[in-house]
């Protein structure tokens, strides 16, 4: 039996029409569930005890199976979820200013290989269907009795190495009597896969777009991020123009600051030079070290001044405060540790 959270707003309009009801009986059903939190198709009072019944012979509505649940001092939560193959992902709760965010995985492991990144430290097994990840945002929900404002595709995986159905989850949980949850509080983070990037410039639903670059130059790049030996920096930023030229989406770039590698002034320079003239702006994050990599964190009086570089040099920057320090903070990590002592 199908789980509902698998099925977008145009497809169970298709599957009602197709089983003799009306169209709009979707949105009567979707309030139920997404809204009204309702999981029992026999509660839902307005429409018909007939359609009640064969949706209870359609779908099923569960929730991911909570495994491990750590919370840090700052307010972070990180879950471990339990798949229904055993397999297990991981899913970031974090709480800030303007609102709470979920940082959601988009496989099972990683096959693009960044040298600093727990994600990888697992090979991708398979893609995640729409209902695993529509469900990492209302388990959470549901598990803390509260809503979710801000959605960041970030997690394990490279989100559009699974488009079809990452596009399917943002379209539900961005729909009226779905999640909704605006498309200006939804971000997708790429490592560079370029015609993906063209492709996610039509489509019709405008979310933003976030670039994992952490390097100026294709020569650190290659040594980073494997991808780049595909899509060098030059066609990712051609891609991003052309997003930006057909979204009006201001591009944001990932830079995770690594202790002796990427971090030091010229290289703020080499960035400022690389990116200027792109409406963008540089999110700095602090490198969260993973024990089987040799990559350090940038000491904070260093990643200020690169800050302060960038912002000198006129780059739109934030450095990215910690949360989760005192947990298996990095993508992957807490998933690694489990899997390797099961």
């Amino acid at each position: 039996m199908r789980n509902f959270y698998d099925v977008t707003i145009t497809e169970l309009q298709d599957i009602l029409v197709r089983s003799g009801q009306k169209a709009y009986n979707a949105d009567q059903i979707f309030k139920w569930v997404y809204e009204l939190k309702v999981f029992d198709f026999g509660q839902m009072t307005n429409i018909s005890k007939a359609l009640r019944e064969q949706l209870a012979e359609m779908f099923i509505i569960k929730e991911l199976e909570i495994h491990t649940v750590q919370e840090s001092s700052d307010g972070t939560v990180k879950y471990l979820f339990k798949l229904d193959d055993e397999s297990l992902i991981e899913t970031v709760l974090m709480r800030n200013d303007y609102g709470t965010s979920v940082c959601v995985t988009s496989q099972v492991g990683c096959n693009m290989g960044c040298s600093f990144c727990a994600s990888g430290l697992i090979k991708k097994a398979r893609d995640l269907s729409v209902y695993e990840l529509v469900s990492q945002i209302t388990s959470v929900e549901q598990h803390l009795s509260i809503r979710i404002t801000n959605v960041v595709v970030m997690g394990t995986g490279e989100p559009f190495d699974n488009y079809d159905n990452v596009m399917d989850f943002i379209r539900i949980i961005n729909y009226k009597q779905g999640l909704q949850i605006g498309s200006r509080h939804i971000t997708v983070s790429t490592c560079g896969i370029v015609p993906k990037i063209y492709q996610y410039a039509k489509e019709t639903i405008k979310t933003n777009l976030a670039i994992s670059l952490h390097a100026a130059n294709n020569e650190l790049r290659n040594q980073l991020m494997p991808i780049n030996k595909a899509y060098p920096i030059e066609a990712v930023l051609d891609a991003c123009k052309t997003y930006f030229d057909m979204t009006g989406r201001r591009i944001t770039f990932e830079y995770i600051l690594l202790k002796g590698v990427n971090d030091n002034l010229d290289q703020a320079d080499e960035l400022s030079d690389l990116i200027r003239g792109i409406n963008c702006y540089v999110n700095l994050i602090p490198y969260n070290p993973v024990l089987e990599f040799k990559y350090q964190k940038t000491d904070i009086s260093r990643a200020n001044e690169f800050h302060q570089r960038l912002l000198k040099r006129g780059i739109n920057a934030i450095l990215r405060r910690e949360q989760g320090s005192d947990i298996d903070a990095a993508c992957g990590q807490l998933r690694y540790k489990k899997e390797n002592a099961i």
